[in-house]
């Protein structure tokens, strides 16, 4: 079978992340400017071939301060480590619209095997005539394995920043001719 490239659309696409502030409330963050690629032999995307690339500098939590903060050599480093980096090693269906997404994740300079969750939303022409995937990615990493250390503590004991960084990643990818 012939291999089929999918381009992320990144109109129809949104990174999230959420990470637990205070030990009370949650913060939830996204990054704006992203590209990535899906390669597959099977109609039904199983084994396809997923690299994905995030600009730290687009990172987002709704309050500049934070996200200067953010991409200071105290978390992101982002004149240091510009992108955040996934290639997937495998995709394997798991269920009807389900699949296990693993890969090498790279943050901060720092490469680690993770694996995700995929729900395929189905496929879908749209009013000029291309083909589109939908796909909703969840999971969740440890910032600290990443090399994303800082923490601070209150003057009460509360821990500032949590360690489990949860993801909610939702793409469109159109298939190219």
């Amino acid at each position: 079978m012939a291999l089929t490239k999918w381009v992320l659309d990144p109109t129809h696409s949104e990174v999230q992340f959420k990470v637990k502030h205070l030990v009370i409330s949650t913060v939830t963050g996204t990054f704006k400017v992203f590209e990535g690629s899906l390669e597959t032999e099977n109609e039904d995307f199983s084994d396809a071939k997923i690299s994905f690339s995030i600009d730290v500098n687009s990172i987002d939590t709704n309050q500049a301060d934070r996200d200067g903060h953010l991409k200071s050599a105290d978390f992101f480093d982002a004149v240091s480590f510009p992108t955040i980096d996934f290639a997937s090693t495998s995709f394997t269906k798991t269920g009807d619209d389900t699949y296990s997404l693993t890969g090498d994740l790279t943050i901060h300079g720092n490469t680690k095997p993770v694996t995700l969750d995929v729900e395929h939303g189905g496929t879908a022409t749209d009013f000029y005539g291309n083909l589109k995937a939908g796909f909703e990615v969840s999971g969740k990493i440890s910032r600290k394995e990443f090399g994303l250390v800082w923490s601070g503590i209150t003057e009460a004991g509360a821990i500032v920043v949590g360690d489990d960084i949860k993801l909610l990643i939702n793409v469109q990818f159109a298939k190219q001719a």
